[in-house]
């Protein structure tokens, strides 16, 4: 149950409505980003700033990977306008059978260290 969820909402923020997106998001939502120690609270104004977010096109997001518990989840989703490419890796917690907080990982690409070449490889693509 909890990946069909999890699944349903980022299916639901790919059409770009966020207020049907918003409709998995428990009344009581809260949603935090660490990176920049911004939160919010409510649905509505999930909805709200996702369609105020500046963008050159439709937002696209495709699901990498989410691994599960009863009532969390994880998942690792990739997400371009056509112009931006961005990762969110986000920790979901719910209730009730909707989503009721979310902390979420906006990561930045960065160039391999030369150091590190003798062991890794680039990859254009993830392996997995």
């Amino acid at each position: 149950m909890t990946r069909e969820i999890i699944q349903s909402f980022w299916e639901a923020m790919g059409t770009n409505d966020f207020d049907e997106a918003a409709a998995w998001l428990h009344p009581d939502f809260e949603y935090f980003m660490p990176q920049t120690n911004e939160y919010l609270i409510g649905r509505e104004n999930f909805a709200r700033f996702n369609a105020a977010y500046p963008t050159e096109g439709t937002w696209t997001f495709k699901v990498q990977s989410i691994v599960c518990g009863d009532h969390d989840a994880v998942s690792d989703v990739l997400i371009t306008d056509g112009s931006t490419d961005a990762r969110a890796v986000t920790f979901h917690a719910l209730q009730d059978g909707l989503i009721i907080r979310q902390k979420e990982f906006w990561p930045d690409n960065y160039l391999a260290p030369e150091w590190r070449s003798q062991w890794m490889r680039v990859m254009s693509e993830a392996p997995f």
